[in-house]
């Protein structure tokens, strides 16, 4: 029997900027299919990184791009051991994690309004630091650690 085909999405893009990693965003942060909330703490948060910067698109694509992984490990199987193989990451994974990475790291933060803490995750994200940069770099580090294991890769 054939693989089902898998379709490429047509996504829309956001109200307020007419962006459409600016709405995929959006979904990663939704709860419980609330999206106007989750647009409400976007675009706050959004507002917060304009008052620092004059162009917070820029900002938001950046933080997106450094928090991007180029590398990740996936469990391979052979011969009755596990074996980490690193492998390059697909382009439509690494905006899924680095949108999942700077949410996470936001939701984390305790004492603030998540659009604050998200704006401050962004920033930092934008400047090459912060947990979800971290993160990316913990990932690197593990797949660089397994180097040796590379001649698995499928």
């Amino acid at each position: 029997m054939r693989k089902k085909r898998n379709y490429k999405r047509e996504r829309k893009p956001d109200v307020k900027y007419g962006d459409i990693a600016a709405s995929r965003f959006i979904n990663y942060l939704m709860y419980d299919g609330k999206k106007s909330v989750a647009e409400k703490n976007f675009y706050d948060a959004m507002d917060i990184i304009s008052k620092e910067n004059p162009d917070p698109l820029a900002v938001f694509s950046k933080a997106l791009e450094n928090a991007s992984p180029l590398l990740e490990v996936a469990s391979k199987r052979v011969g009755g051991a596990n074996y980490q193989v690193p492998r390059e990451v697909r382009e439509e994974r690494k905006f899924m994690l680095a949108c999942k990475w700077i949410i996470d790291a936001a939701r984390s933060k305790k004492g603030k309004p998540i659009a604050e803490r998200l704006a401050e995750e962004i920033i930092a994200a934008s400047k090459n630091e912060g947990a979800a940069i971290k993160k990316k770099l913990d990932i690197h580090r593990m797949a660089e650690a397994n180097r040796a294991f590379a001649h698995f890769a499928r």
